[in-house]
């Protein structure tokens, strides 16, 4: 109860974070919701679903989840496995016999999942993710694993592959005895109840999905991206959700819940299979990423117009999705942000003890001096001043003391501020702000009232 308080105070700063780094970064939409065992405790939407007529982004759109779906893929495979229909090691060619005579019918399930297979990224023409051509179907798809497929020896290094993952596909219908899409839907989206979750474009829904958009690389006027189906690749990057939905599914990958795989089966995709960084490591369908000294599992997601990403805290049983609907939206960059700032709520190393709502709430507010913005924000019962300009606000929050009923004192400053200067308020007969005083005597007042002095004082001579 106590981890729960904290986390909410810390996502109660949140939206003022979000809907500035809206204008500030800019980002054209971005749904986010968060999760703890099992309760949605968050989920909003900033910025818009279509640019051309303003329409407010929603809960309820629907995003491309793109490289998510290779956790369904996972998830899919581990059941049959349970069900002894498939092995890990088998090989490819098992199931798909135009592959029984290819090196590359060879290369195990494991490997598939893993990324170890050695296999080509995308093929030699992928101008379908330019939107050029259609995504492969299974012709093409086997086509261009005979002609173009082995890279690398199995096992040799990792090499992300969405052609793996859509041999995945194929080699799930063979063991199951039906359409890889059908698979998923029953097995997965149908168990959890996700109502807002599907294996690829759903054209009856099609005014429910969020416009993409390109990035600002390409000049200030954003052009609008069309959704089409991924065919074939369906098992590695069709899937579309929402981020409630999305949330709500890495929910199901905690220990304990049997809604889709024992708990030997969620383990053994979270075991480590190849290492990429210091940071980075992969399992099986499942990317293994630490921040901030924290183990988190999940993906990523980039669609063409649409960049995601969730990630689930086994132990704190949180699970977080960010989903944002343009080339360069900061999916990663706000996902992180987000949980830096649940971090911070529940860090220990601190310089003050926890206080109620009452004794900081008339201490909070977003402020403004010629220098900048800065926020006043609760997280966790404690104050920090933190800057809503940067990607992390947490990362350079600055603790902050409550000395009487008007100031705070700088505590937490690494000396180069103004580390133990207070920072006195003065108050409206209201109660609000009028302005604050602070280290080193400059005035900072509420942002929505500041402006520039009208006339600059010069001294007398």
């Amino acid at each position: 109860m106590k981890q729960l308080k904290a986390i909410r105070t810390a996502l109660d700063y949140v939206p003022q974070y979000l809907s500035f780094q809206q204008r500030y970064m800019p980002f054209v939409g971005a749904q986010v919701a968060v999760r703890v065992d099992g309760d949605l405790i968050y989920n909003e939407a900033f910025g818009y679903a279509d640019l051309a007529s303003e329409t407010p982004l929603t809960v309820d759109h629907l995003f491309r989840i793109a490289s998510h779906s290779k956790t369904f893929t996972g998830v899919a495979c581990m059941q049959l496995v349970e069900q002894g229909k498939l092995r890990l090691d088998d090989s490819a060619g098992a199931y798909v016999p135009e592959l029984e005579k290819s090196p590359l019918g060879k290369v195990t399930v494991r490997e598939l999942l893993a990324h170890g297979s050695g296999m080509i990224r995308d093929g030699e023409d992928s101008t379908f993710w330019s939107l050029d051509r259609a995504f492969p179907d299974r012709e093409e798809l086997l086509k261009t694993i005979h002609k173009h497929g082995q890279v690398l020896a199995p096992n040799e290094h990792f090499k992300y592959s969405n052609i793996g993952y859509s041999l995945l596909g194929l080699i799930i219908e063979a063991a199951s005895g039906v359409s890889y899409r059908d698979y998923v839907t029953t097995n997965i989206i149908d168990r959890l109840g996700l109502a807002n979750t599907g294996p690829d474009l759903d054209l009856e829904r099609i005014d429910d999905y969020a416009k993409g958009y390109t990035s600002r690389a390409h000049g200030p006027d954003r052009i609008e991206i069309e959704h089409i189906d991924t065919f074939a690749e369906s098992s590695a990057t069709g899937f579309y959700s929402t981020a409630s939905e999305l949330s709500s599914y890495f929910q199901a990958h905690l220990d304990g819940d049997d809604r889709l795989l024992n708990d030997g089966s969620k383990r053994r995709m979270r075991q480590v299979q190849w290492t990429v960084t210091d940071d980075s490591s992969y399992g099986l369908g499942l990317s293994i990423t630490k921040d901030n000294g924290r183990t988190y599992y999940g993906h990523s997601g980039g669609y063409p117009g649409h960049i995601t990403m969730s990630k689930l805290d086994l132990e704190r049983k949180l699970s977080i999705s960010v989903l944002t609907n343009s080339n360069d939206g900061p999916a990663a960059v706000l996902c992180a942000a987000i949980l830096q700032m649940i971090d911070l709520a529940l860090s220990e190393k601190t310089k003050t003890e926890p206080r109620k709502p009452k004794e900081i709430d008339r201490f909070e507010g977003r402020f403004a001096t010629l220098w900048g913005i800065i926020d006043v924000a609760n997280l966790g019962g404690r104050l920090y001043m933190m800057a809503p300009t940067l990607q992390n606000p947490a990362a350079e929050a600055v603790e902050l003391d409550v000395v009487s009923d008007t100031a705070l004192k700088v505590v937490g400053d690494k000396g180069f501020g103004g580390y133990h200067e207070p920072m006195r308020y003065t108050f409206r007969k209201d109660g609000q702000v009028k302005q604050i005083r602070g280290a080193g005597g400059s005035i900072m007042v509420p942002a929505d009232v500041f402006k520039l002095p009208e006339k600059v004082l010069r001294p007398t001579r």
